[in-house]
């Protein structure tokens, strides 16, 4: 089991926590009250920051649920907080834009995240032909 270490910002949000069996991503909260306009942007402050092992990095998204119950879009998509941002002051946020007028709370789940170990070294080698099997050259269905 990896230990990491966590500095809470807030101690109005829940702590993290694990859950064996159930899913191996962890919710992040919103460390304050926010009150965006349609059309706002916002780094929404999560509460928490962490000491990553060298080499591994956290993979931030969205939760299944957030735009439903926020109307709000992470703008980079997928944050990506590698090992190096792990100073006293280095609190996680989530940078969101606002499609419509909404209410975020102290303690609400609105993203979650994942620790992954970073990408090997690799090479590319140049070839003139792929073996793998030919599935039509557009997504998973060959179908435009």
């Amino acid at each position: 089991m990896q230990k990491i270490k966590i500095k809470y910002f807030s101690d109005k949000i829940d702590k993290l926590r694990y859950i064996d069996g159930k899913s191996d991503w962890i919710d992040l909260r919103s460390a304050e009250n926010i009150t965006l306009k349609a059309g706002e942007f916002k780094l929404v402050p999560l509460g928490v920051g962490m000491q990553l092992p060298k080499g591994y990095e956290a993979h931030v998204v969205p939760r299944s649920s957030t735009f439903k119950n926020f109307g709000i879009i992470q703008t980079n998509h997928m944050g990506v907080i590698d090992y190096t941002y792990s100073g006293n002051n280095d609190q996680w946020f989530m940078p969101v834009y606002a499609v419509r007028d909404t209410q975020i709370n102290v303690n609400d789940r609105i993203c979650q995240f994942r620790i992954v170990e970073n990408q090997p070294t690799i090479e590319f080698e140049e070839t003139a032909v792929l073996e793998g099997p030919d599935r039509g050259g557009f997504g998973s269905t060959g179908k435009a």
